[in-house]
């Protein structure tokens, strides 16, 4: 009786019938399985997935921490700057480690010292809109790439004074999109903090002027054995012109490089009295692929440009296509 009973609650398992290639299936799904257990334990995988998301966060902060930390730093030296003057630049120093050159001492000159002639002068082929921007100018970085595109070589820069300040007093000249990028950041912090006279006054007493030679009135008395304020027009004029490349060409020589005979041309119609058709035709060995590169075309002409006593309007001028070409032409 006992058998029947259990014959009766014991129902035979189905027979489950798997072919070949299903049974092989099944096998290895539950290897794979297995093993994946075995080694990443029940959780393994969502955590091999969670740690590059880990990694790029980590990488994410770092970047954000530098970042800010680069914008603090140079915040707090540009606050100290609105009184008083650098010691040195970062260019300085660099010009003098990296090339050994004996770098002169710039000789301070208030901007209400500098004549107004040379400040109109500079800010209307360096920067026509430099009264008009925060600092950066995204049209004229555009028309400088896509005119460096055609020449087929680094020719303009696209930088404004405020950027070309910022690179003079933080940056090395090394050309690289990290160092635009930089320079950008800087300018936009001096607008905000300095203010456009400020900056200017900067500028000029700061920029390179020649191997070592760093400032206006240092440069006027190097090469013209006088201080700025006693520079004659052609003089200033000619000063000028070489700030666009003042390591290769001096106020003399630059003449065998044709985009500066044409800035040259241009100041001396503008702001000086007609040129000589000498000072105007290629010299001797004069570099060639520069030749037509007309400097007048930089603004229009029906432009004001102020009058002949070099007062320097506030609304100065449209934005200078290539404004800051000073860090090309064959500077350094």
């Amino acid at each position: 009786m006992m058998s029947v009973y259990m014959s009766r609650s014991r129902k035979p398992a189905p027979d489950i019938l798997l072919d070949q290639e299903s049974f092989a299936y099944a096998a290895s799904s539950a290897a794979r399985l297995s093993i994946r257990a075995s080694i990443f334990g029940r959780r393994g995988p969502y955590r091999v997935r969670a740690a590059p998301v880990r990694f790029v966060r980590l990488i994410f902060a770092a970047l954000l921490f530098v970042h800010l930390a680069f914008m603090l730093s140079t915040s707090l030296v540009l606050i100290l700057f609105r009184t008083t003057n650098p010691a040195a630049t970062t260019l300085m120093l660099y010009r003098k480690w990296a090339y050994g050159w004996e770098i002169v001492q710039p000789r301070f000159m208030p901007l209400a010292r500098i004549p107004k002639s040379i400040r109109t002068m500079t800010v209307r082929v360096e920067d026509g809109s430099f009264y008009e921007h925060h600092g950066i100018l995204l049209a004229a970085m555009k028309n400088a790439y896509l005119l460096n595109k055609s020449f087929g070589e680094p020719i303009y820069g696209g930088s404004t004074i405020t950027m070309q300040t910022a690179r003079t007093i933080f940056l090395v000249p090394e050309k690289s999109y990290l160092r635009k990028y930089l320079e950008a950041i800087i300018a936009l912090e001096m607008e905000a903090i300095l203010g456009k006279d400020r900056i200017l006054e900067l500028y000029f007493n700061y920029a390179e002027w020649g191997r070592g030679v760093f400032g206006i009135e240092a440069a006027s008395r190097r090469h013209f054995k006088r201080g700025a304020a006693a520079l004659e027009r052609d003089e200033a004029i000619r000063l000028v012109t070489i700030l666009s490349s003042p390591i290769r060409y001096g106020p003399y020589d630059f003449g065998r490089n044709g985009i500066l005979r044409g800035r040259y041309a241009y100041l001396l119609k503008r702001f000086g009295d007609p040129p000589p058709a000498a000072e105007l035709q290629p010299e001797p060995g004069a570099e060639p692929g520069t030749e037509p590169v007309p400097e007048p075309t930089l603004e229009p002409a029906e432009q004001p440009v102020g009058d002949d006593s070099g007062e320097l309007p506030k609304d100065a001028g449209t934005p200078v296509q290539g404004a800051g070409i000073g860090e090309q032409v064959g500077g350094e």
